[in-house]
Formats: C-alpha cells, sequence, structure tokens
C-alpha cells in the first residue's frame, strides 16, 4: 500500500518534466579558432568567415626574401581562382633589375607565368591591417604542374626531398638579430640609433641587459602581440651587442615551418617597429663601428624509423654522421657563402675586428669558430652555422647550409679536429668580397646538384648584376679620401 507522501511510492505520479526547446549553439570548430594554418578549403572558407576577413594577401619570397604576389578579396579566394605571377619576379635584383645572359643564365623570353599554390598551412591574419585581412604563403609551379626548381622555397623543399630519400629529417632553429634605427629615409645619412623610453640615444655594450630591452617595452609588446595573433613563437628576446640591436630565437622545428616563421617574422618587426616611428633593419652591417647582425642556424639530423639524433651513438658519444656532417660544412659553406652574405654589405660584417666568424674550424662551444656545437645532452647535440647574416633568404640560407652537411652525410668527408682557441686570428678562410664568393659558387657542382643547377644559374647572374649596380655608386669614402688627394 502506497504511503501519502512517500517520495519512494509516488515519484512516478509527479508531472514530467519540460523539455528544453532553446535552439543549441553550435560549436565553433577549433580548426576555425587556431591562430595559423588549417587543412583544406572548406576549413580555409570557414576560418575567413568566421573571423570577417575582407582581403587576402597570398605571399611568396623572392631570391631576396622580400614578400610578393597579390591581394584579392577573400570571396575571390576561395572561388578556385587561378593565381599568377611572371618568372621575372624571381630574376630581379634587389633594386629592381634583371641580369644579362651568360653562365648558364638564359632569361626567358616569353616571361611566362608561374601558378601560386596556397600553402593553406601558413594561412594567417595580417595584425597590422586597419581592415580584418589574412595571408598565405604560396609555392610556385608550371602551367603543367611543375615545381619550378628556382624559387627559394622549392629550392628549400628540394633539399629537404633528398634527406627524406635517404630516411632523414633536419632540425632546425634559426637566431634573428636585427637593429633599431631612427627613422631616415635619406639614405645619404648614415643610420643612427633610436632613442628609447628614457629619452636619451640608445648606446652600445648593452649585451643581454633587461633596462636595454625595457628602453623599447612597447615596440616589443607589439612585437609578441603581431606575432601571437599570427601562430609565430618567440622562444626568447634579447638585447645584443649594438647600440639599439635585439635578437629574436625561435623554436627547434621543421625547416619549411621555420624559414616560413623568419620570413614572417621580418615583416612583423618592421611592421612594429614603423608603428612606433622607428625603423627594423635587418642589414648585416647597418652602422659603422657597431656590430653586424647575424642569424644563426642550428641543426640536427633525426633518423625517420628510430626518432633518434644521428649525431649521437646509444652510449651518448658522437657519431661519425655527425663528424661528416661537420665536414661537409667546412669543405662547402665557404663555396655557398653567396647564400649566406648576399650583398655588398654583408661582407662588411665579416671581418676580423668583428664578432662574426671568418673561418671555416669548429668547436665545442667556441663562439670564434664559424661551426660551434652548444653544450647539451646528446639527444640534443647539433650544430650551429654561425657564418649567415640576417640580411640573407631564410629559405636559402637553410638549403645551403642543410645542403652542405648533406654532402658530408653522402660522401663521409671527414672533419678537421676541433678548434680549442680563438680561431678567428688566423688568416681569413671565407671570400672577402661579393664577386669572389660567386665564382666559388658557381664553381662547386656539388652543391649545384643539391639545390638545382638551374636555381643555382640565375642566382649567380642576379648576384654580378647586383654588384655591378653597386660599383655605379660613389661613396663618401671615396669623395673624403681621393676627391683632392690623388
Amino acid at each position: 500500500m502506497a504511503i501519502l507522501g512517500d517520495p519512494q511510492s509516488n515519484w512516478c505520479m509527479m508531472p514530467p518534466a519540460k523539455k528544453d526547446t532553446r535552439p543549441k549553439r553550435a560549436r565553433t570548430p577549433a580548426f576555425v579558432k587556431a591562430h595559423r594554418g588549417v587543412k583544406n578549403w572548406k576549413e580555409a572558407s570557414e576560418w575567413l568567415e568566421w573571423r570577417g576577413i575582407e582581403d587576402i594577401e597570398c605571399i611568396t619570397p623572392d631570391q631576396a626574401g622580400v614578400a610578393r604576389g597579390k591581394m584579392m578579396p577573400s570571396k575571390k579566394f576561395t572561388s578556385n581562382t587561378s593565381l599568377a605571377l611572371p618568372s621575372a619576379v624571381f630574376m630581379a635584383t634587389i633594386s629592381g633589375g634583371y641580369p644579362e645572359d651568360g653562365n648558364g643564365f638564359v632569361y626567358p623570353e616569353d616571361d611566362g607565368d608561374l601558378k601560386l599554390m596556397p600553402d593553406l598551412s601558413t594561412l594567417t591574419v595580417v595584425p597590422w591591417e586597419e581592415d580584418p585581412t589574412a595571408a598565405v604563403i604560396c609555392d610556385l609551379v608550371h602551367q603543367d604542374g611543375r615545381s619550378v626548381e628556382f624559387t627559394p622555397r622549392n629550392v628549400l623543399k628540394r633539399v629537404l626531398a633528398a634527406y627524406d630519400r635517404r630516411g632523414l629529417k633536419p632540425v632546425v632553429a634559426p637566431e634573428i638579430e636585427f637593429y633599431l634605427v631612427r627613422k631616415n629615409p635619406d639614405p645619404d645619412y648614415p643610420l643612427t640609433p633610436p632613442v628609447g623610453r628614457s629619452g636619451r640615444p640608445i648606446g652600445g655594450g648593452a649585451g643581454y641587459s633587461i633596462a636595454g630591452v625595457n628602453e623599447f617595452d612597447e615596440l616589443i609588446d607589439d612585437i609578441y602581440h603581431f606575432s601571437e595573433s599570427q601562430g609565430l613563437e618567440i622562444d626568447t628576446l634579447i638585447h645584443e651587442e649594438g647600440a639599439g640591436q635585439l635578437e629574436i630565437n625561435l623554436r627547434h622545428g621543421d625547416p619549411i615551418e621555420l624559414a616560413d616563421q623568419v620570413f614572417m617574422f621580418k615583416r612583423t618587426i618592421r611592421e612594429a617597429a614603423l608603428k612606433h616611428d622607428t625603423y627594423a633593419t635587418f642589414m648585416a652591417k647597418p652602422i659603422q663601428g657597431q656590430p653586424g647582425s647575424a642569424m644563426h642556424i642550428h641543426q640536427s639530423v633525426i633518423d625517420k624509423k628510430t626518432g633518434k639524433n644521428i649525431f649521437s651513438a646509444e652510449d651518448g658519444s658522437e657519431t661519425d654522421a655527425f663528424f661528416n656532417f661537420i665536414g661537409g660544412m667546412q669543405k662547402h659553406v665557404p663555396n655557398a657563402l653567396v647564400m649566406f652574405a648576399p650583398y655588398v654589405n654583408s661582407y662588411r660584417r665579416l671581418t676580423q675586428a668583428a664578432s662574426a666568424p671568418v673561418n671555416n674550424k669548429w668547436g665545442y662551444d667556441n663562439r670564434t669558430t664559424a661551426f660551434r656545437v652548444p653544450r647539451s645532452d646528446p639527444a640534443a647535440r647539433r650544430v650551429e652555422n654561425r657564418i649567415p647574416s640576417s640580411d640573407a633568404n631564410p629559405y636559402l640560407a637553410l638549403a645551403a647550409s642543410l645542403a652542405c652537411g648533406l654532402i658530408g652525410l653522402t660522401n663521409k668527408l671527414e672533419a678537421e679536429p676541433p678548434v680549442l682557441t680563438t680561431a678567428n686570428e688566423d688568416e681569413i678562410d671565407l671570400p672577402r668580397g661579393l664577386l669572389e664568393a660567386v665564382d666559388l659558387f658557381e664553381g662547386d657542382e656539388e652543391l649545384a646538384a643539391v639545390l638545382g643547377q638551374s636555381f643555382a644559374n640565375t642566382y649567380a647572374a642576379i648576384k654580378r648584376a647586383e654588384f655591378e649596380t653597386f660599383m655605379e655608386v660613389i661613396s663618401p669614402w671615396e669623395r673624403e679620401y681621393l676627391l683632392l688627394n690623388v
């Protein structure tokens, strides 16, 4: 018998609960919220729509690492539009000229179009634009779908494919130095250090100074904010020795991804500086009497089957592959110097009086050597290439450095004994100027085979043309010492 008020006996007689008739809110997919990259065109459309993106920049690095491409409405971008650039874009000098035919280079008569193929994994916002804008990095292919051999991103992909065929995967971590300088629209006047928050011009000798970094707090905050919104990861930021010289270290990872990040970082840093009425420059030697700016590259190689670093044996010791990689760097990096020091100005950094290496030696934790092996656990054993300047195209610098190491691995080249003392006091082992570097580059057939002969011919022709343009300019030194004395 049921008892009145007994919850155990009359619960079933209670009226049914009302159903929630409110429409359920659809969850926003994770890929839409991601700061960087999508998997396919469907995701790209949703990603752009969710952010209200109006325009999109389809960009690709030219031989100098300058962003080239087209801008278009986002709706046109997602409507299977064919994008193209003339091949001449990748044969132009930094000043906008073109090289003459010769030494294996032939300018295409038709200057035919090359197709832009967006890499959707690079899709990101452009945070400094007022209107909602996105950017995507593109690869270049011929009209029949073949990869264009002489474009920088494809050159790096070609080198990585050579590693892949051997069951290997390189891992890299770049460090990029740059200067903040006062705005200077007149190229006839020398660059000068900026004024920080203290109201005084920045002086040198502030290496690793926190106070030096704090002088540019607001600008650096913008660099971080711009970077975060693009999915770019900064590992550390420091003040270097030069007046207003900073360095950004990136986390280690895939070479293509890291080259993309350096490419985007350079744009980001320049834009953040302009917002504060300042220039950011990646010139190798922008200010006389101050240290030059480098792009150091840390490199290791992973066995794809085991996932282990091929530079370290099971007992933690160095392997033959480690020494072979260094041997390849020692033999071929001087021949590839034009890809690490691509302009006349780059060689002003490579002097014995500067802090940059002018040798092809290696050593353990020796910053005077070209190739430094930092102290680390065996799993993180790596080789740091300290030669590249910050003015180098990141795709080409990584491609050249990894190509030199690969030749060493393939040919089992022996490394010289490590240097335990200062390596920069002996005679200079590297080319002293651009033309000498081009000659050595053209003479290295093994390097050209890895990088691609078409690229090697094109790049050498561009550098010769840039040197000729430079020779047309009369410098202040000539006017000062030659005008009335000779």
